[in-house]
């Protein structure tokens, strides 16, 4: 199984779930060890001069490789290249039939590192509002510096129509689309095959190239949501989510087809934002027990998101599959389940939302997500404090919402523990 993705015997395709377990992986060129050890080297010997001439040669784009003649691209250096980071990145693009991926050190380098590469100075993006506060970061203050306008939509189900005027009104500009769906915090769902619809008919992109869409999938993805079987032509995640589960590292990754990931890697490699061998190490170790956290916490999540629309306390509570009609056609249609994050508004404003906060026990008051442990934060003055006033209320941000991330615990702890918070405040 290390080099094929389907049964040799039967030719019947492989699980992802299966694949986490051996698959880019040969044993036998570890002295048998069943898992990959960690290879903790800046560089790579070379059997002889010409084989370093000629893997020095692939690398840098100036000659093609000929997989029908020639041998395997070897090890260079680990910037350029390493075992751990190979195996994870065959690994990973197994989950949405990717043919290629790519592994960053977070996931702002995973995106920043891809905007870079794809939209050359001048050119345009459009943008789904809100999404996580680093990128929100990088579209408002660092892309004006490199005369990139970026225009915003508002993520959910008017999203397509807000792109399709914008594409209209911006001939040959606009050069990417970038969507979280669903989005970070509110959870609104952004229609991926429609805007691809909407690409294919109206869009005039920048002289001999494409518009581009990519999609964040890091709230559903990868098992929940898989934007490349929808018509993206990237998926990005943070790795350091739902990927690594544990929070313990950091790390990003991007999904997608080999002729525009090729473009994105070489800017990687000369930009040193390659995520490092142990890191890539311990990704492995939390792929293979991916599909199984994700289940359960989904299964708490939606235990926890009824307890919450129940509760007096609660003025609105967001979580997919539980939004508008027309926002759960979309869910219904694009993904395969809710995944483990919820945000809801407590009635109130920020006053009732940190007693909140400061109550729970069992839930950690802290950012992140995707972890083995519940995890809550306040959006508005935390992730995605940087935002001004009128953008929040735009994005739907409120002082009263809380963001939780649902995780491993006891199901009946985690309820105690929401609810006994949530009763101080009725």
């Amino acid at each position: 199984m290390s080099r094929h993705r389907t049964s040799a015997r039967t030719g019947r395709p492989f699980a992802p779930q299966t694949l986490m377990m051996g698959y880019g992986y040969d044993p036998f060129l570890s002295e048998g060890s069943v898992k990959p050890p960690v290879f903790l080297t800046s560089t790579f010997a070379f059997r002889n001069a010409a084989e370093g001439k000629r893997y020095f040669e692939w690398a840098y784009g100036l000659k093609e490789r000929d997989p029908r003649h020639d041998p395997e691209m070897g090890l260079i250096y680990s910037r350029l290249n390493n075992p751990d980071l190979e195996i994870l990145e065959n690994r990973l693009s197994c989950w949405e039939g990717a043919e290629q991926g790519l592994v960053f050190s977070s996931g702002m380098s995973a995106i920043t590192t891809t905007l870079l590469s794809l939209v050359a100075p001048g050119q345009e993006i459009i943008s789904t509002n809100p999404v996580y506060g680093g990128t929100d970061f990088y579209f408002e203050h660092i892309c004006p510096r490199s005369n990139t306008p970026v225009h915003r939509v508002c993520a959910g189900t008017d999203a397509p129509a807000q792109v399709e005027r914008l594409l209209r009104e911006r001939p040959g500009r606009v050069r990417l689309i970038y969507v979280e769906s669903p989005s970070n915090p509110t959870n609104s769902m952004t229609d991926i095959a429609a805007l691809r619809e909407v690409i294919q008919r109206v869009g005039q992109p920048p002289e001999g190239q494409e518009i581009l869409l990519v999609v964040d999938n890091t709230f559903l993805g990868p098992l929940f949501q898989q934007p490349l079987q929808v018509g993206a032509d990237l998926s990005v995640y943070s790795a350091t989510k739902f990927l690594g589960g544990h929070s313990d590292l950091v790390a990003g990754a991007v999904l997608g087809s080999s002729s525009l990931l090729r473009e994105v890697g070489v800017f990687r490699t000369i930009l040193g934002t390659m995520a490092e061998p142990f890191t890539c190490w311990l990704l492995l170790r939390s792929l293979e027990t991916l599909s199984v956290r994700m289940e359960q916490q989904q299964q708490n999540a939606r235990r926890l998101a009824e307890v919450l629309t129940a509760h007096p306390a609660v003025a609105r509570v967001f979580y997919p599959g539980q939004l508008d009609e027309e926002q759960n056609a979309i869910w219904k249609r694009q993904c395969q389940g809710s995944g483990s994050l919820i945000s809801f508004e407590v009635r109130g404003g920020e006053e009732e939302a940190f007693r909140v906060l400061d109550t729970v026990e069992i839930c950690k008051l802290a950012v992140s997500l995707g972890g083995t442990e519940s995890l809550v934060e306040h959006p508005s003055t935390m992730t995605h404090s940087d935002l001004d006033e009128e953008t929040k209320r735009q994005a739907g941000i409120s002082p009263a919402m809380i963001r939780l991330s649902v995780g491993l615990e006891a199901i009946t702890d985690l309820e105690a523990d929401l609810v006994g918070a949530l009763d101080t405040i009725v």
